[in-house]
């Protein structure tokens, strides 16, 4: 799969005797993992100075991008890593929604409300069976999320370097609104994927401790989610 904590290859079989994962079980995790983020995100945002917190953005990155590698090699540890992994995600997120908040007031919460307004319609959309994830869909959406994050690798190489820039990833002109709302239509559709994969695990009779790393996974996909809707809003609004 395009996300790569949900990945139908990840499936494990349930030992015997090992209780095994239901869907319920799996949206009440996901829901304890989101709201543990968007609570403490709005603790930080609301009680602490995000200027403080800023100079750490980077190493904050590095190490929820390590506690996601963890947990993805060592999916057994979800129960015990993904609850911290979510801490850690909340200052990432606090810090992104003070900088897009300080620029265009009222901004973060547009961004919260339209990223749970399309979970919703990719939620109705696949349990409706309106839209099917197909082989040939699935292909479609990995491809061109593996586009993006490679196009994501160059832009920021660039930057770094000094050597070049993509100006069509970060411009506010048709072309550059453009590619955002691609961006956004594709993190969406990582959704319904994500749907699916979940599914499969709880017909496969996954074991328990699976319904955490389902969580996890959703979770990678929402934030990506919300931080390319903020991008979005914010070129929109710097017309």
């Amino acid at each position: 799969m395009a996300n790569p904590a949900m990945n139908e290859e990840t499936f494990t079989p349930a030992l015997w005797g090992e209780n095994t994962m239901t869907l319920d079980g799996t949206i009440n995790k996901s829901i304890l993992l989101i709201g543990i983020t968007i609570l403490s995100a709005v603790m930080t945002w609301m009680y602490v100075d995000i200027s403080i917190l800023a100079p750490y953005l980077l190493p904050i990155i590095i190490w929820a991008f390590l506690f996601s590698l963890v947990i993805i090699f060592k999916k057994e540890t979800a129960p015990y890593l993904a609850p911290v992994y979510a801490l850690v995600e909340w200052v990432v997120i606090a810090i992104f929604s003070a900088f897009f908040e300080l620029q265009y007031p009222g901004i973060v919460m547009q961004a919260a409300t339209a990223t749970f307004a399309i979970f919703g319609v990719m939620l109705f959309l696949y349990k409706a069976r309106i839209i099917q994830v197909t082989q040939k869909f699935r292909s479609g959406v990995i491809a061109a999320t593996w586009a993006i994050m490679i196009l994501y690798v160059i832009s920021i190489l660039g930057s770094l370097t000094g050597w070049f820039e993509v100006p069509f990833l970060h411009s506010n002109g048709p072309l550059g609104i453009g590619v955002s709302v691609f961006i956004v239509w594709i993190a969406s559709f990582n959704l319904l994927l994500d749907f699916d994969v979940m599914e499969k695990w709880v017909a496969a009779k996954s074991p328990k401790w699976m319904e955490w790393y389902a969580g996890f996974g959703l979770l990678i996909t929402l934030v990506w989610l919300y931080i390319e809707v903020l991008r979005l809003l914010s070129k929109i609004r710097s017309k």
